[in-house]
């Protein structure tokens, strides 16, 4: 699953990665894109306390964190 949250602002992506998990509960993978370093670090917080290994790559001044359990 992908998750595209550039243009937002926290706690915006992160509420958007909640619902996307809620709603997909069993997907062991997802991708979420932000463009800000705030959103990052959250994003990350989050997927970490959810169990999800967290790596991020940054692509053209977008952070795409890719989580996977």
């Amino acid at each position: 699953m992908r998750i595209d949250t550039c243009g937002t602002s926290c706690p915006q992506p992160v509420l958007m990665t909640k619902k996307a998990l809620e709603h997909n509960p069993k997907d062991s993978t997802i991708e979420v894109l932000t463009d800000n370093t705030t959103s990052k670090t959250n994003v990350k917080k989050y997927l970490s306390s959810n169990g999800f290994k967290v790596e991020i790559e940054e692509d053209d001044d977008v952070f795409v964190l890719r989580g996977t359990k």
